[in-house]
């Protein structure tokens, strides 16, 4: 296999993506994906209009969801649910919570912004919150660049999109950044496989930059069950994605990779397909089961 025709990450406006379920979709059948997982932030709301979707367009969808998780002094580490019983009730009621310690995170994060002299508007953040929609930083971030009041104060420091704001201010060590302590990595793992899933570590090396530390913590979440790691991603060298095939092939595990689509006008993730395999084979085979065609 030289090109990928999976797809197995990407966002819908259920999270922080832009477009209904089943456009993204459509996108991707157009793109030639023949096999992806509509994978929002701790939700599956999209996940039965991607699978109607998919009946229409002959593309077969993996159930999924993106578990935002906690591992020591990393606080941002995401772990894929893949084949879930996206009906389940007890991972509804788990990511329900999630999504209200997100929420209170962003409303505290949003104060410490107002400290630093940013407007918040809150309309677009009320809407999510009424909606029951997921509420992370790139719709805190969105709502400061969108209020007319900070618009010489984001020109000055060179701030015209989410991708640059959020690494000024809302990230560890910047100044609006507040931590979060649930669930952990190795809960996120029990909740998936709880749901009838396979638990994969989603994109290492864009949250953890040592190779040391990846491959330490890929050790780690494996003695704790974890069935497999996204090797393919858009920003992941050729290097990185090789050690990365390498450790788990030594480890029996899964090895998947998507593009991360977030919409077609994302600065870093707007194109399906865009993750390479530098010459090794993935390991999709129990997650190809699990799709519905």
């Amino acid at each position: 296999m030289t090109k990928p025709t999976f797809d197995l990450q990407s966002h819908s406006l259920h999270s922080d993506g832009v477009l209904p379920a089943a456009e993204v979709v459509a996108n991707a059948a157009a793109a030639g994906v023949e096999l992806l997982a509509l994978s929002d932030h701790d939700t599956v709301d999209g996940v039965d209009e991607a699978i109607a979707a998919g009946a229409e367009h002959g593309v077969a969808i993996l159930p999924a969801t993106e578990i935002s998780a906690v591992d020591g002094r990393y606080e941002d580490l995401h772990v894929l649910g893949y084949g879930i019983d996206h009906h389940d009730p007890l991972l509804a009621e788990r990511l329900l919570a999630a999504r209200a310690d997100r929420e209170l995170r962003a409303e505290r994060m949003a104060a410490k912004l107002n400290e630093l002299g940013f407007a918040v508007d809150d309309a677009p953040l009320a809407k999510r919150r009424a909606a029951g929609k997921p509420l992370g930083r790139p719709h805190l971030a969105q709502a400061v660049l969108i209020h007319p009041d900070n618009a010489e104060r984001l020109a000055q420091e060179g701030h015209d999109d989410v991708s640059s704001f959020i690494p000024a201010y809302l990230i560890p060590g910047a100044p609006a950044y507040l931590a979060r302590t649930h669930p952990t990595v190795l809960q996120a793992i029990d909740w998936i496989h709880e749901a009838g899933g396979l638990a994969i570590w989603a994109h290492p090396y864009w949250d953890v930059k040592s190779d040391d530390e990846v491959l330490g913590a890929i050790d780690r979440f494996k003695a704790a069950g974890l069935d497999g790691v996204e090797v393919y991603y858009p920003t992941h060298s050729a290097e990185q994605t090789r050690l990365l095939a390498e450790r788990c092939a030594a480890l029996d595990l899964l090895t998947t990779g998507s593009s991360d689509y977030h919409g077609p006008e994302h600065r870093l993730f707007r194109t399906f397909l865009a993750h390479e395999l530098h010459g090794t084979e993935p390991r999709l085979d129990a997650l190809r089961e699990r799709a519905v065609a």
